[in-house]
């Protein structure tokens, strides 16, 4: 199982429900990384898209304490364990966690691959992902160029988890 996440200097990944700020050839990659894939969200990640529709060309799970929540094209679990028993089938090389903050912190440890976007400022947060730079079962595996995009330097980062939870 992977994960895709784009992160500030602090490991920031939101603020108010929102995406810190989109880059485009982050958006670029996530899309190329995640078609045809299966995406793993929460409801108020899903409510960020367009339309706050799932995304096309992937299976979306939909993980929401709401029972009576109901997404076209999309499958939508109320717990963990639902969750889990739903990624079950399907081969975890093809799973994508996509966020937001309790996603992400549910799953993380299940995952053997982070791609991860780093940009190089501190903005305004107050949701974070776990820095995968202080834990031990996290190691850098690979690391693009500067990129950048106006005034904003970012980079892309491959980590491996040496050590996932089975599911």
């Amino acid at each position: 199982m992977q994960l895709i996440v784009a992160v500030d200097e602090n490991w920031a990944i939101g603020n108010q429900n929102k995406l810190l700020v989109k880059l485009p050839n982050d958006q670029k990659f996530f899309r190329e990384t995640t078609m045809g894939h299966v995406v793993v969200m929460g409801h108020k990640t899903l409510a960020e898209f367009p339309n706050g529709m799932p995304l096309k060309g992937r299976t979306n799970i939909i993980l929401s304490r709401d029972l009576n929540l109901k997404i076209k094209d999309a499958i939508v679990v109320h717990s963990k364990q639902a969750l889990i028993d739903e990624l079950k089938k399907y081969d975890s090389n093809d799973i994508f966690i996509i966020g937001g903050e309790s996603i992400y912190n549910m799953m993380y440890e299940y995952c053997d691959i982070a791609h991860v976007t780093k940009i190089q400022y501190s903005y305004q947060a107050d949701c974070y992902f776990p820095n995968l730079d202080q834990l031990d079962n996290w190691v850098l595996t690979g690391e693009s160029d500067e990129q950048t995009y106006f005034d904003l330097e970012y980079y892309f980062y491959r980590y491996q988890n040496r050590k996932p939870k089975c599911l």
